[in-house]
C-alpha cells in the first residue's frame, strides 16, 4: 500500500470493495460492467481512420 503524508499525517488507501458484475443494455446491445470478463470476450483489436490494428 502507499502512504499518502499531508500536513505530517499519514494516511493510508482503503481496499477498494469488490463490485457485482452487472450486464447492462442500451439500445439492444449488450454491456458488462466486469472488466476482466468484458476483456475476455472482445478480440484486442483497434480501428483507427478505418485502418483496423490487432494486438
Amino acid at each position: 500500500m502507499t502512504a499518502l503524508l499531508y500536513r505530517g499525517h499519514s494516511y493510508e488507501a482503503q481496499a477498494a470493495s469488490p463490485k457485482a458484475c452487472v450486464e447492462l443494455t442500451y439500445r439492444r446491445e449488450h454491456y458488462n460492467t466486469c472488466r476482466e470478463e468484458a476483456a475476455h470476450n472482445a478480440p484486442p483489436s483497434l480501428t483507427y481512420r478505418g485502418v483496423s490494428y490487432a494486438k
